[in-house]
């Protein structure tokens, strides 16, 4: 019984609590925990064979094949809910105000169009996103593209009584030292027409959903 046992790699301590090897809850002791999961693989079927009443071989091999399938399964959906959160919380920052005019006063200053050139690609937004009823704070980063050079936009925004605000938003340009100000070099019509095609972009994502 000393073949390598993927239930108890995969459920470690779940593993333990039904094939009576409670030494897996050394999983709960930090450190230990990095290396217990590999002990477990090898040592489990030995120690479950040893620690439980098994009715045969046939039978403790059947009732760990069980266990590695299980693991396999639980594996599969902590990844599939994990990207799922993942797809989530990307799409809430993609569709989110704060997003939407960080991109618009990017498309609209002509220092950021002289640098990068046009058109100008964001990439996912990534960073600290919170809000709670009529007040909130991004802090928020994403790439950029254009066909002359790339870049990171970096924005720092507020809401307040429902309306959000940005303070701070600057676009760092691959192989620059200096960061471009992208608060300034816009004027208010295409900053307005900016908005107004990248809400128009995310209600069609919406409606293709």
């Amino acid at each position: 019984m000393d073949r390598w046992n993927w239930g108890a790699f995969f459920l470690n301590w779940i593993w333990s609590i039904g094939n009576n090897t409670f030494i897996a809850l050394l999983m709960f002791v930090p450190v230990v925990n990095m290396v217990m999961p590999f002990v477990l693989g090898v040592k489990g079927s030995a120690w479950a064979w040893r620690n439980k009443r098994w009715d045969s071989v046939d039978h403790f091999r059947r009732v760990q094949r069980n266990w590695a399938i299980g693991g396999v399964v639980a594996i599969i959906a902590l990844i599939v809910f994990g990207v799922g959160v993942w797809f989530s919380v990307t799409a809430v920052l993609k569709h989110s105000e704060a997003y939407q005019m960080a991109v618009a006063q990017l498309q609209a200053n002509s220092e950021a169009i002289n640098a990068l050139g046009t058109p100008i690609t964001t990439g996912t937004p990534t960073g600290k996103f919170e809000t709670s009823g009529p007040t909130g704070t991004a802090d928020l980063q994403f790439a950029v593209e254009g066909p002359k050079a790339k870049g990171t936009v970096y924005l720092h925004a507020t809401k307040d009584l429902g309306a959000w605000k940005i303070n701070r938003i600057e676009l760092q340009i691959e192989g620059r030292p200096n960061r471009i100000n992208v608060a300034k070099g816009g004027d208010r019509a295409s900053l307005d027409d900016g908005l107004g095609a990248v809400r128009r972009g995310a209600f069609t994502v919406a409606l293709r959903r």
